[in-house]
């Protein structure tokens, strides 16, 4: 049969299927129009209806894909006609859909069914020259088989870890409530080093001066910063100070807009979180960090409403349940390797059931 020594391909056009619709394990997003067909273009629905309609009619039992000249047995006289093809059915070509991508959209599956059609006719010239036989085959076959079964087990752990129940979400917000905290920042960047001018001299400074205009420079910096902090407590525009420490530093570029709107603790550098614990009107201490010093002001604080954040937290614990899942399944087995076998130096060779030579640049 034309058929056998299709699983490799298969494998392929699994392989092929999922990179092309990456994003099969989620649902199509609702249409605005439910009585529209899903892959309607705007500007032409009585053609897209037309066409849903065509579709539609097709039996399960109805030819999709007709490969001509296709056949297990054809005709020795090429001249005659012949009815020597291979038709795949609606039923088996959607069973093939289903397998690799449910959601694929109608593009991808044209090319899909016209790659599938080329395979299976190298896969039965491969037949014809007994290519699909042998312990290599079957060597590849019991390879694509683990592939295979190690992707399902994934597929099986993500669709069980998309089960958030909503206690679940709502009880991880209530132990995270500070995680959706919400404020509106002011910040100040101070930059880290002075661009000092090039003396007028044509006299190469030596390392140890350069380095020393470069800490002069940061020492400056880091004195502006603590004055600039204390301007700022004491109620100064922070508009006025971030264009002030732009001058200070020497730099030409536009400084940026101290308003940072609404912030939530997952916005900030690691380093800068603490400042979420500000009260209202209070200026941050200095904080210094290899990109520049900084000066934070709160505004209005609040917490983000559950509502709001329901799909984020039910993604972070989708991914969180996803993570335990492979992390149980890893340490379940440990895999220990024969260091004599595994440790082979560059440049060498492993000679089958021999003993390893030495690398060329290995002493005699």
């Amino acid at each position: 049969m034309i058929f056998r020594g299709l699983t490799c391909l298969l494998l392929g056009v699994l392989a092929w299927g999922q990179a092309a619709n990456p994003t099969s394990s989620q649902p199509p997003a609702p249409s605005q129009n439910p009585a529209a067909p899903s892959n309607a273009a705007p500007g032409k629905p009585a053609e897209d209806s037309k066409q849903a309609l065509e579709v539609a009619n097709i039996p399960p039992a109805g030819a999709v894909i007709t490969i001509q000249g296709l056949c297990d047995n054809p005709p020795a006289d090429k001249t005659k006609a012949s009815d020597c093809k291979t038709v795949i059915t609606r039923a088996e070509f959607e069973k093939l859909v289903d397998a690799l991508a449910p959601n694929m959209a109608p593009p991808a599956r044209r090319q899909l069914a016209t790659s599938y059609a080329m395979g299976l006719v190298m896969a039965h010239e491969a037949h014809k020259m007994g290519l699909d036989q042998g312990p290599r085959f079957e060597e590849l076959l019991r390879i694509a088989r683990v592939q295979v079964a190690a992707q399902q087990l994934g597929h099986a752990l993500q669709e069980k870890a998309t089960q958030v129940p909503d206690k679940d979400i709502e009880d991880y917000y209530r132990n995270n409530s500070a995680a959706y905290d919400e404020a509106s920042l002011e910040r100040i960047l101070i930059p880290k080093t002075k661009q000092i001018p090039t003396p007028a001299t044509k006299v190469k400074l030596s390392e140890a001066e350069t380095k020393k205009r470069q800490d002069d420079g940061e020492a400056a910096m880091k004195t502006e910063a603590a004055a600039l902090r204390t301007r700022a407590a004491a109620g100064e525009a922070f508009s006025k100070l971030q264009d002030e420490a732009f001058q200070f530093a020497g730099l030409k570029s536009k400084p940026p807009s101290p308003n940072m709107g609404k912030v939530r603790r997952t916005n900030l550098p690691p380093s800068h979180i603490t400042i979420m614990d500000l009260k209202p009107g209070a200026v941050s201490a200095l904080i210094s960090d290899p990109s520049g010093f900084f000066i934070y002001k709160m505004g209005e604080k609040d917490t983000v409403p559950l509502d709001k954040v329901r799909e984020e937290i039910r993604g972070t614990l989708r991914a969180q349940r996803m993570q335990d899942s492979m992390q149980t399944i890893r340490q379940s087995a440990t895999p220990e390797l024969n260091e004599k076998y595994f440790a082979v130096t560059p440049g060498s060779q492993l000679v089958p059931g021999g003993v390893n030579p030495q690398s060329p640049s290995d002493p005699d």
